[in-house]
């Protein structure tokens, strides 16, 4: 008995161990993709895309991109093929999509590559470092705010490794992403860590593997569509400084950073899709909740703190979903929803869980 428990607590030191490692690569990460914002700064495609004009931006002026090709016969053909450009989300004209973070520049593109390959080498650490903590408890590693928090934000990174993988344009999101993992991890190791420990009855369910899994690949997908919403609030309103070259024109740091991200039409789009996608999963994931409740407490809804913001969670994104397809409500004010919705799964997480009692408090800090 006691070699068991020993074993345990050498695995749970690992586990630690691990994901103090996870954080320090993460960190190697953020300074390699600021890196690569601040070389991409120098681009000369930054800034001449950050020149823009309206009719420019539209396509009307720019340069016919030439394909050539064989014919039948022998001979050759060059056949002009128009501009890329996705239509504006608000009234503004269209406009391409950045050239990244990059900028076009070798010397940031480097930066980048290398930053994904860090912040790859970090999610294996944090992935072994997860897997290990579930096997000093035996159980799935979420049965604290601790875990759950590690997990979170590992289901975060594995998700836009995903994106990159399938060679999703979304490099632009590693910055925003690296800094919120090492922010949400240094929380979870210095306020929220918990000594691993058997779960408390009424958790001790294969309920667990599915509400609890479900419930985190939701909101790490969540706060992904939420990161593409705020950039796009930003792009968009960059979109329309230029359309209007009478009015106040967006400063330097905004023609260099904004001038790189995707079009505006392009942020709306990649949140859109990642919510509309992962709303069916959240809403099993409280179906899945209530039949847990009824097997652990013998009803299936009893209006606890944690039941009532599911639902209003749910109800925001919900919301969200209608406005999009609500012509008054599209662009902003859905942005607006969107990021409101997304305030209410934290405040679901760590305000409720905090701040105030219910059934779910045994979980623990």
């Amino acid at each position: 008995m006691n070699i068991a428990a020993a074993t345990d607590q050498n695995l749970a030191d690992i586990s630690n161990v691990l994901i103090y490692s996870a954080m320090a690569v993460y960190a190697l990460a953020f300074f390699a993709h600021v890196g690569e914002w601040v070389f991409g700064s120098r681009s000369r495609v930054a800034t001449t895309a950050a020149a823009l004009t309206p009719r420019q931006a539209a396509g009307a002026d720019a340069p016919a991109v030439t394909v050539t090709v064989k014919k039948r016969g022998g001979g050759t053909a060059v056949l002009e093929r128009p501009k890329v450009v996705t239509r504006g989300s608000s009234g503004t004209p269209a406009v391409p999509d950045g050239p990244g973070a990059a900028g076009g520049d070798e010397q940031g593109d480097v930066y980048g590559r290398v930053a994904v390959a860090l912040t790859v080498l970090a999610f294996a650490l944090h992935a072994a470092g997860v897997l290990t903590r579930a096997l000093s408890v035996q159980r799935a590693p979420w049965g604290n705010m601790y875990e759950f928090s590690t997990t979170f934000s590992m289901v975060a990174v594995a998700a836009y490794l995903g994106f990159l993988a399938a060679r999703k344009n979304i490099r632009w999101m590693g910055l925003p992403l690296v800094t919120t993992v090492l922010l949400d991890l240094g929380l979870a190791v210095s306020v929220l860590y918990t000594d691993s420990d058997q779960l408390v009855p009424a958790l001790d369910s294969y309920w667990l593997w599915i509400h609890v899994s479900l419930a985190i690949a939701c909101g790490a997908l969540f706060y992904l569509g939420m990161v593409a919403t705020v950039l796009y609030l930003f792009r968009d309103r960059y979109e329309a400084k230029l359309a209007d070259p009478k009015g106040p024109q967006p400063g330097s740091f905004a023609r260099s950073v904004l001038s790189r991200m995707p079009a505006a039409a392009s942020l709306d789009k990649f949140a859109y899709r990642v919510n509309a996608a992962v709303f069916p999963f959240w809403t099993f994931t409280i179906v899945a909740g209530a039949i847990w409740a009824e097997s652990a407490w013998g009803r299936y809804w009893g209006w606890d703190p944690k039941e009532v913001w599911s639902f209003i969670t749910w109800v925001a994104y919900a919301c969200y979903l209608h406005a999009r397809a609500t012509a008054g409500w599209k662009g902003r004010k859905a942005a607006y929803l969107a990021i409101v919705a997304f305030l209410c799964f934290l405040f679901n997480y760590y305000g409720v869980n905090m701040f105030v009692d219910g059934l779910h408090s045994y979980s623990g800090i």
